[in-house]
Order: C-alpha cells, then structure tokens, then sequence
C-alpha cells in the first residue's frame, strides 16, 4: 500500500547523487548537500536517475509516510540543484530593511531597530522594501521567512507590517467606514 504521491519516482538530474545509508538519505548536488531521516518502515530504492519510495506495511499510515517522505527527498534533490527562495515585502511609511553583514536589521516601527541573524546555509537579500531569503533546505528557509514576517505581521487595517510578496491581506473597514454606513438608520 502506497499513497497517490508516494508511488511516483522521483527524477533526479545530472550532477546530483543519492546516497542510501541506514535510517537516512544523503543527496548532494551543486549547492550542496541534505540528508533526509528515513523511519525503518520505509524503503528508497535509487538507481542512479530515479528514486523510488515504497513500503511493505499495510497500514494507513505508513502508506501515507510515503508520501510524506518521497516529497521530503524531492525537495531536497530541488533544494542541491536549483535553491529555495522566499521573497517578503515591507508595507509602511519608514519600513525599511538593511543588511549588516550577514544581519537583516529590520525599522519596522518600534523605537530600536529589529536584528535578525539567519542560521548557517542561509542567505538573506534586500532590495529597496523587499527581502528575499535563499537556501537549500525549503524547511530553514520557510521558518526564517516566517520569523522575519513574525516581526510585524501585516495588520487588517492599512495593510501595514510584514507580508509575503504572494500573500494577499483581507482587509477591514474602519470605525469611521463603519459608523458612516450605521449612521443613516441610527438615531
């Protein structure tokens, strides 16, 4: 038994090794390497362009491990070739984000200047209000991306703060919108 994702291979592009040790799987490429934590359940089968994910359990949720893990190693394999990268925007009047080294320092509003320090493998970019973090592991990078956004989450009203550049703010409308459309049957 095997999830809907967990049966497809996994192609893996010239340059890049797949490495099967016990509990674990180490994929190395150009930009560097990963290793993924395999439960003893679970088999990866490699044979140079594809891997493939199976087990021999019949329970539910070791198919849906499968799945689970085929895609951890297809991200890792992504990650060696090609990168990760999430990209943020500063919304606000004075926002800005400077790099100091390898620090983001971050004026979002608040009376000191926000320091973030990106763990080991991580890459930060600044250009003009927008910030876009950079490595291998999707995992790292999406956690820095949250942490950065963490600092000043967008807010409903002006749309200020910290937000992905993807990520689309519902909006609310103020006392003022409100009390102008209560007003006309209030007395």
């Amino acid at each position: 038994m095997v999830s809907k994702i967990g049966k497809n291979p996994i192609t893996i592009p010239s340059g890049v090794t797949v490495e099967l040790r016990e509990g674990e799987v180490v994929v190395s490429g150009p930009k560097g390497a990963l290793s993924v934590l395999i439960p003893q359940s679970i088999k990866v089968q490699s044979d140079g362009s594809t891997a493939k994910v199976s087990t021999d359990s019949e329970e539910k949720m070791t198919a849906a491990l499968t799945g689970l893990f085929r895609t951890l190693i297809a991200n890792a394999v992504q990650g060696v070739t090609a990168g990760w990268s999430k990209s943020l925007e500063l919304v606000g009047t004075g926002y800005r984000a400077t790099l100091t080294g390898e620090n983001l320092t971050l004026a979002v509003g608040f009376s000191h200047p926000v320091v973030i320090k990106p763990p080991d493998g991580i890459k930060l970019e600044v250009e003009n209000n927008k910030v876009t973090v950079l490595g291998i592991n999707k995992q790292i990078v999406g956690k820095v991306a949250a942490d950065i956004r963490n600092v000043r989450p967008p807010e409903p009203y002006k749309g200020k703060g910290i937000k992905y550049l993807d990520e689309k703010i519902r909006r609310k409308a103020g006392k003022a919108a409100k009390a102008a459309s209560g007003a006309a049957g209030a007395k």
